[in-house]
């Protein structure tokens, strides 16, 4: 089988626990180093990894041993380690979005793919059983020709549970670029890429104050839209409308929901790895649920990451990535512009996923 694949990880935020479930012990791969600015936090995580070192940044940037970065940094933050990770030659895999803008985004792919550089990007929740077995339906003829779609992400904002939420509020932030790339991602699998973008946003307030932690009490400026809604034109002919808000307190909507001329199906949360997958046929008269019929089983954070080194197309790819933040720039330039915005990039809808078991993607023999 060879030696395992070297990763380290930039990055050891809260995020970093889910990769670490999925990745600590895969064998094929070897998490050789970890760095984040928060020295302490790095050499606590190293600490529970066998074999892992702390190490600066920069130093691990340029480690010609380890073969693939991890992003994991802050938003703000992802455009400066991919690229110098670029660089020096390594791989990227990193936590959406691609980057905070387009022309940022452009110049790393274009700095990739001079350098020969492969490039992924979450999310990769996509490709679990939820995601995966409605595309599978939708594939399979069971609700007809698709002809539009609903997406529906409405929180009251994530400053009530974390205790960091500034770069939520940031450039680059916001509901759509935080939130977005789930349900859009789930789009482009479920309907294909899309052409064209027609938006609008609003701010509900200038500020927001922290809920919990060391900061509770602390007012924060609000530098984005929090609500922002649109419809998305899908090359098919398909029509998506698509709300994201951090303005809202619940909602009764399903997260997705395709509708084709026989049926309708109602897509799991496309920021969680399974879920139950319902079709409303034309005629019936009741929901039914589907069987898991598709997609990485039991899957975490950082089964993209595995994808991206075992597949000949990754699916959690960099162009993927590129073409959702695409999506997403364009509908908050349609909002602020007022008028409809073709996009720049496409994609290859991914491949699907075949209905893999746990103990096959994990290595094991599941005994």
């Amino acid at each position: 089988m060879g030696e395992p694949h070297r990763i380290g990880i930039v990055g050891t935020g809260w995020i970093s626990g889910a990769y670490l479930e999925t990745l600590r012990d895969h064998p094929s791969v070897t998490i050789a180093a970890v760095a984040d600015l928060d020295a302490d936090r790095a050499a606590s995580v190293a600490a529970g990894i066998p074999g892992c070192r702390a190490r600066p940044v920069d130093e691990l940037l340029r480690d010609d041993s380890i073969a693939t970065i991890l992003n994991l940094t802050v938003p703000a933050a992802h455009a400066d380690i991919a690229q110098a990770a670029i660089k020096n030659g390594r791989q990227v895999y990193g936590e959406k979005p691609l980057t905070a803008d387009m022309p940022t985004a452009l110049a790393l792919m274009e700095q990739a793919d001079a350098l020969g550089v492969a490039v992924g990007c979450a999310p990769d929740t996509v490709l679990g059983t939820g995601v995966q077995t409605a595309r599978a339906a939708v594939d399979a003829g069971v609700i007809g020709t698709p002809l539009s779609a609903v997406a529906v992400m409405a929180t009251a904002g994530h400053e009530r549970w974390h205790h960091q939420p500034d770069f939520y509020y940031l450039p680059g932030g916001g509901p759509l670029l935080d939130m977005g790339p789930y349900y859009l991602t789930a789009l482009v699998h479920l309907l294909g890429p899309i052409v064209a973008v027609t938006g609008a946003a609003s701010r509900q307030r200038t500020s927001r104050v922290i809920g919990t932690g060391p900061r509770a009490g602390e007012r924060i400026p609000v530098g984005v839209d929090t609500h922002v809604t649109g419809v998305l034109h899908h090359a098919s002919g398909a029509l998506s409308t698509i709300t994201t808000s951090f303005d809202a307190v619940r909602t009764t909507a399903a997260p997705i929901e395709i509708h084709g001329e026989t049926g309708t199906i109602e897509v799991p949360d496309p920021n969680r790895f399974a879920g139950d997958v319902r079709l409303f046929a034309l005629g019936a008269t009741d929901w039914q649920t589907l069987p898991p019929s598709a997609g990485y089983a039991d899957a975490s954070r950082g089964i993209g990451l595995l994808d991206m080194l075992t597949s000949p197309s990754p699916r959690a790819s960099g162009t993927l990535a590129l073409h959702v933040l695409d999506a997403m720039t364009a509908l908050l330039c349609s909002a602020a512009e007022g008028r409809r915005i073709d996009l720049t990039t496409t994609t290859d809808r991914p491949a699907p996923v075949p209905l893999l078991p746990a103990a096959r993607w994990r290595g094991t023999s599941g005994e």
